[in-house]
């Protein structure tokens, strides 16, 4: 098996004030292509910081996080956004969905910030749609989705663009147990049919029994 995604000695730490806050302590994983990840751990222990950092969202104090042979934590901004783009889709507990656009135009938008082609590919956005069965919901908005349709639209387009992993963030956190179980089985479908690589930040036991492994992480370091 070849590593997508590897961090070696990765730390991350804030200031408030005059202080230093250490959140993460040298991290080191290591997850392989097609694999589906839980990290898990109490609140605060840094794995939210974690996805962040994996995402290229916010920029490591040191260490390496390499992607796909790419080390984000030894590029400029420009090509980390880059390469954020390329190869990554996200997944966020709120859905961050734009409430003027349909489901379909949801992943046209991220179609053409992807390859800048305003119209995008319909066939593709139909077959993504059509594997989250949501394509009956092309045309609606957000407001006329449920919770769980909603997060539905958002997982179609962090995977529109065919990115190398995808890093959910409490995909279920604000859902039903009925549509987190639907959520999480299309988690589970996507990584299967498609071999997709996702890995979830998640604090709910339930959510991390979808996944092949569990990373458990304790005060900013892998604990097991």
């Amino acid at each position: 098996m070849t590593a997508i995604l590897r961090t070696e000695n990765l730390k991350k730490s804030y200031t408030v004030g005059k202080s230093e806050v250490p959140v993460l302590k040298g991290v080191n994983i290591e997850i392989e292509k097609g694999e589906f990840v839980a990290i898990m751990g109490p609140s605060g222990c840094g794995k939210s910081t974690m996805l962040h950092v994996m995402g290229g969202l916010l920029s490591p104090t040191s260490g390496s996080i390499i992607i796909d042979g790419e080390d984000l934590a030894k590029v400029s901004d420009a090509t980390r956004t880059d390469i954020r783009r390329r190869k990554i889709g996200f997944v966020f507990q709120r859905f961050n969905l734009f409430p003027t656009l349909t489901a379909d135009g949801n992943l046209k938008l991220a179609e053409k910030i992807h390859t800048g082609n305003s119209n995008g590919d319909a066939k593709r956005r139909h077959e993504v749609l059509s594997l989250l069965k949501l394509e009956d919901k092309m045309h609606h908005k957000p407001l006329e989705l449920s919770g769980g349709e909603q997060q539905r639209v958002a997982l179609a387009r962090a995977v529109i663009n065919s990115p190398a992993i995808i890093l959910a963030d409490e995909p279920t956190g604000n859902l039903d147990t009925e549509n987190s179980e639907i959520v999480l089985n299309m988690f589970r479908d996507l990584n299967k049919q498609l071999g997709q690589t996702i890995i979830m930040i998640t604090h709910n036991p339930e959510a991390a029994a979808v996944c092949s492994r569990i990373i458990r992480m304790r005060d900013g370091v892998v604990a097991e």
